[in-house]
C-alpha cells in the first residue's frame, strides 16, 4: 500500500474510532449503563459501517442514553478470526461477521455460500428471511452466540485478477487465488482447479501487492472500499457465491440488557440491515462504472458454465451430506435442485 493510501486509511480509522465516543455519554451527561463495543471488518466508508453507526445513534436516543455502542471498523480490534474468538469470550460484545467465516464455527452458516446456488437477490432474501435463515440462526444460538436481527448483505462475490482473464472454468486451473478462511469458498475453487489460499482480509492487500496470490474474490463494494483496484486489473462477473453478514452478540452481554433494550437494539439493527441491503444493491450497479474509470477491465461470463463444471463433480453431493438433508432442503426450496 502506498504512503498516501496508508495515511488516508489511518486518518479514516482515527476519525471513525473517535466519533462514536459521544455514544458513551447519555443526554444528561452521565455514562451509559451499558457500554458495548461493535466491531466490523469493513473500511469506514463501507455501508456496513455507515448504517451500523446510524443504528448506534438511534439506539442511544431510543434508550435515553442507557445503551451505548462504540463502533470499531476495519479490523481495528483484530482479524475476523480473532474477533470471532473475542465475541465468544466477551472481549467484544457485538461483531458483524460474514457467513463464510462464521462457518468455521457453525458449519451450516456456510450453506448460503454454496457455489452458484443463488441466482438473484429475490431468491437470496426469500431464503434468508425465511426458513433457511431461521435454521441458521438456531444453529448459531447453539454455539453460545446470539443473532439479534436479520442478515445484512455482503453481496455476490466476483473474481478479480492481476495476471489473467477468467472467462471459463478452465481459466481457473492453477490460478493462485486468495479466499477467506472459509471451507465452502476453499472447496469451490479447489474443485475448479484453482490454487485456493486462505488469507485473512486484513492481510489481503499486501498479499496481492507482493503477488503471493494473483487474484481474489469479493463483492464489488469490498473490492472498491478496500482499494483492491490498485493491485488488480480484471474483474470477472462470476457471481459465484452470495455472502451475507450476521450481527453476532455475546450471550452474557445480550442477556444483561433489559428486555425493552433488547427489543430496541434488534429493531434498529434490522432497520439498518434493510438500509444496508439497499445500499449494496445500488453500489453493485454504480461501482462498475466507477471502477472502469480506474482502468479495471470487466469480463461478463456465462455462469452456467461454472455451475455445470461443479455439477460434473461430487461437489454438491458432498456438501449436501455435510449440511444435512434438512438444511439442504430448505435451500433448494428457493434455489431449485442443485447438482
Amino acid at each position: 500500500m502506498t504512503a498516501r493510501t496508508s495515511f488516508s486509511r489511518r486518518s479514516l480509522l482515527a476519525a471513525a474510532s473517535a466519533l462514536p465516543m459521544a455514544a458513551l455519554i447519555s443526554r444528561r451527561g452521565e455514562a451509559a449503563e451499558f457500554e458495548y463495543k461493535l466491531a466490523t471488518g469493513q473500511d469506514p466508508t463501507h455501508p456496513v459501517n455507515t448504517r451500523a453507526q446510524q443504528a448506534i445513534d438511534r439506539i442511544r436516543e431510543a434508550t435515553g442514553g442507557r445503551v451505548a455502542f462504540r463502533l470499531f471498523p476495519a479490523n481495528q480490534l483484530g482479524s475476523d478470526t480473532d474477533l470471532l474468538a473475542q465475541v465468544r469470550s466477551g472481549g467484544v460484545e457485538m461483531f458483524n461477521l460474514s457467513t463464510s467465516i462464521l462457518a468455521t464455527l457453525v458449519p451450516v452458516a456456510g450453506i448460503v455460500n454454496t457455489g452458484f446456488a443463488f441466482t438473484s437477490y429475490d431468491k437470496v432474501w426469500q431464503a434468508m428471511d425465511g426458513g433457511l435463515g431461521a435454521h441458521i440462526r438456531q444453529q448459531v444460538a447453539k454455539s453460545g452466540l446470539i443473532v439479534p436481527g436479520k442478515f445484512w448483505d455482503n453481496g455476490f462475490r466476483q473474481i478479480t485478477s492481476s495476471t489473467r482473464q477468467i472467462r471459463t472454468p478452465e481459466d481457473l486451473k492453477g490460478f493462485k487465488i486468495r479466499v477467506p478462511p472459509a471451507p465452502m469458498l476453499t472447496s469451490v475453487f479447489k474443485t475448479l482447479g484453482a490454487g485456493a489460499t486462505p488469507i485473512n482480509f486484513n492481510e489481503l492487500y499486501s498479499a496481492l501487492q507482493t503477488q503471493v496470490v494473483e487474484g481474489q474474490e469479493n463483492p464489488l463494494a469490498i473490492f472498491a472500499s478496500a482499494k483492491l483496484y490498485e493491485v488488480q486489473k480484471y474483474v470477472s462477473m462470476t457471481g459465484h457465491v452470495w455472502d451475507g453478514y450476521m450481527m453476532l452478540a455475546n450471550r452474557r452481554a445480550w442477556q444483561a440488557l433489559p428486555a425493552d433494550a433488547q427489543a430496541i437494539v434488534s429493531r434498529e439493527l434490522d432497520r439498518s440491515a434493510a438500509d444496508e441491503r439497499a445500499d449494496i444493491a445500488v453500489l453493485s450497479q454504480s461501482l462498475r462504472d466507477d471502477l472502469v474509470k480506474k482502468a479495471i477491465t470487466f469480463l461478463d461470463v456465462d455462469r452456467e458454465l461454472f455451475r455445470a463444471a461443479l455439477a460434473k463433480t461430487s461437489f454438491y453431493a458432498d456438501w449436501k451430506k455435510t449440511y444435512g438433508a434438512e438444511a439442504w432442503g430448505l435451500m433448494e426450496a428457493t434455489t431449485g435442485r442443485l447438482g
